[in-house]
């Protein structure tokens, strides 16, 4: 996320500098009882051992043992047509990444829980956990938003009046589904339907159809990243351990069993963390991971390269039953999200540094180094000799920060098929909106404008896709009526 400008009002805490901490919330502990009992954890935390090198190799993670067997992807692999060709693209010859075995002992399991069906929204403050009135309405913008052109905002409780701003192409309709209290930060859907929604504060809430919301889940600590396992009901949730933005730690764990993964970098600035969970055609997990500075700098104004993190501004591939993780691509700084496409090509937004170069999404390279710590600024470090950085597909605005992102794979949509979505979450001039790219990357489009700060977007059961609002804790669907 970019930090280096003002925002509107409700950003301003969280934005105060370039590398300030947003103090976690407390979870509130939920009303009902307990219906979901805490298993026994079988996967143990993983210890990460500091190293030295900043290129490391992709190696080799043993098969999940208890994997649902999926098929290969139609067509291979591609690499970008913009970027280096498959012989040109530099593989990491240091010293091999050694695979991470568990080892330790796992962290307490987050609770299960139900909450009282009807749970209504508030709107966001600098504080998580305010409250105020549910008819007020969202601060406007700092910038000017191209669609529509107002910086009035409906009240929070005002579904026609959000109906009726929000603007998608011909054919399409917005509906309002309902809100939740606080700031979402990802979104994904269960195999029961329902649509799960990690919340900044540390909860993980889900919402019927009706926009009935429960808790589900307590005691994360801003978790930014939410997966199902295919075929199961198992979900994985990444956030954090140690809320420093020098010597963090973050984690990604199995809800109901505790750490699956432990000592992964974090935690630069907010929402640097470990982000986004995605798994993949082969059955494993993956998982992006943000950088520790800004453009690889050592955090004390000395201006100083760091020495990298073997996991920081990387996408892992873990084992989904074990937690051994392994090097897939490196050089995001900072991935938030990452979705495959019908063809098991794998994408990842990227936030860049914050002298402000046009945002990123990147075709991820197995093995690739996209771009962190190596930048083109009168601070920033240039690559070794013989490294090749691999340019982003597409751009978005300097500043939009490009959160969420989906692949649509329903059929709902005509003419959409494995197309993407992302969301540009900032209120710079430029984001606040759902942007639309063509299947296998190009120029992005407007496809859903006039929100405050959309977070997350997803396909649902029933092939519309549902977008998360961070500012307003609203869930909206986009469908096509034709």
């Amino acid at each position: 996320m970019k930090w280096n400008r003002p925002l509107f009002s409700l950003f301003i805490l969280l934005l105060a500098a370039c590398g300030t901490q947003t103090p976690t919330a407390t979870p509130v502990a939920p009303t009902a009882a307990a219906v979901i009992p805490a298993a026994t954890n079988t996967a143990a935390a993983t210890n990460i051992a500091t190293a030295t090198n900043t290129t490391l190799a992709v190696t080799a993670t043993a098969v999940p043992a208890t994997n649902t067997p999926v098929p290969e992807p139609a067509t291979a692999t591609a690499i970008p047509t913009t970027g280096s060709s498959s012989a040109d693209v530099e593989k990491e010859t240091a010293t091999p990444l050694p695979e991470l075995t568990a080892t330790g002992q796992a962290t307490t399991a987050p609770t299960v829980t139900t909450a009282p069906t009807g749970t209504t929204a508030v709107p966001p403050t600098t504080d998580p956990n305010a409250t105020a009135s549910s008819t007020a309405a969202a601060p406007p913008p700092a910038g000017d938003v191209p669609v529509p052109t107002d910086n009035n905002y409906p009240a929070y409780d005002d579904r026609v009046g959000w109906e009726n701003r929000i603007n998608v192409p011909p054919g399409f309709a917005v509906t309002y589904v309902g809100r939740v209290i606080g700031n979402p930060t990802s979104i994904t859907f269960g195999p029961d339907g329902l649509l799960y929604i990690a919340m900044q504060a540390g909860n993980i809430l889900t919402m019927d159809g009706n926009g009935n919301v429960n808790t589900y889940a307590t005691g994360f600590n801003t978790p930014t990243g939410l997966a199902f396992r295919p075929g199961t009901n198992t979900l994985y949730v990444s956030d954090r351990v140690v809320n420093e933005n020098v010597g963090g730690e973050a984690q990604v764990s199995i809800v109901n069993r505790g750490q699956l993964i432990g000592g992964l970098p974090c935690c630069y600035t907010f929402f640097h963390s470990a982000n986004g969970i995605a798994f993949g055609p082969d059955g494993y997990g993956y998982v992006g991971v943000g950088a520790r500075a800004d453009h690889g700098e050592i955090l004390d104004g000395s201006g100083r390269q760091d020495e990298l993190h073997p996991l920081e501004a990387s996408i892992l591939r873990f084992n989904p039953d074990t937690g051994a993780v392994s090097v897939y691509a490196r050089g995001f700084r900072n991935p938030y999200d990452i979705a495959w496409d019908a063809n098991g090509q794998l994408w990842a937004t990227d936030n860049t540094p914050d002298y402000d170069p046009p945002e990123r999404l990147h075709r991820v390279v197995p093995g690739g180094l996209h771009g962190y710590p190596y930048y083109d600024c009168d601070v920033c470090f240039s690559p070794p000799e013989g490294v090749t950085v691999i340019p982003p597909l597409v751009t978005f605005a300097p500043s939009s920060s490009p959160t969420g992102i989906e692949v649509y794979l329903a059929d709902q949509f005509p003419g959409y098929y494995n197309s993407m979505f992302v969301a540009l979450w900032s209120s710079f001039v430029g984001a606040q909106k759902i942007m639309h790219i063509r299947a296998g990357g190009s120029a992005p489009v407007n496809f859903a404008t006039g929100l405050a700060a959309p977070i997350d977007v997803v396909t649902g059961p029933d092939g519309s896709l549902y977008v998360a609002d961070w500012a307003t804790g609203i869930i909206f669907k986009i469908s096509y009526t034709g």
